[in-house]
């Protein structure tokens, strides 16, 4: 088992830190500890920040949710953080909103608001047509 568990002294105390443990196919059972601002969940993936090239570009490891066993983070409040999470969701929920037409924008005017329903045009075809 590898173990990166050792705290970076540059890590911030106020920013805190977190612990993932996952599986390795060279390694095994691999331990790192990085700052909370370093590790991030994205598509089905832990996104852990390893170190920077000497271009000053960060490398980052992406994991499979699949693989890892736990992450632990040090948060100063459980609620802030959790609240945190849910500013994130609601970021991307309205990102994804405004650039995709969800909701029925595409109404005309004389559809009455509280109807929730959907028009489909329906044409009629030869059943001999099988395009």
């Amino acid at each position: 088992m590898s173990d990166d568990s050792n705290p970076d002294p540059e890590l911030d105390e106020d920013i805190g830190q977190a612990t993932i443990v996952y599986e390795d196919p060279a390694e095994g059972t691999v331990e790192k500890t990085v700052s909370n601002e370093h590790i991030a969940y994205f598509q089905d993936h832990w996104l852990v920040k390893i170190e920077e090239d000497d271009r000053g570009r960060d490398r980052i490891r992406r994991i499979p949710g699949f693989k890892v066993h736990y992450v632990e983070r040090t948060v100063d409040e459980f609620t802030e953080e959790v609240g945190t999470i849910r500013g994130e969701v609601e970021s991307v929920a309205s990102d994804l909103q405004e650039r995709l037409p969800i909701g029925g924008e595409s109404r005309n005017a004389d559809d009455d608001p509280d109807d929730d329903s959907v028009h489909i045009d329906v044409t009629d075809g030869d059943p001999d047509d099988r395009r």
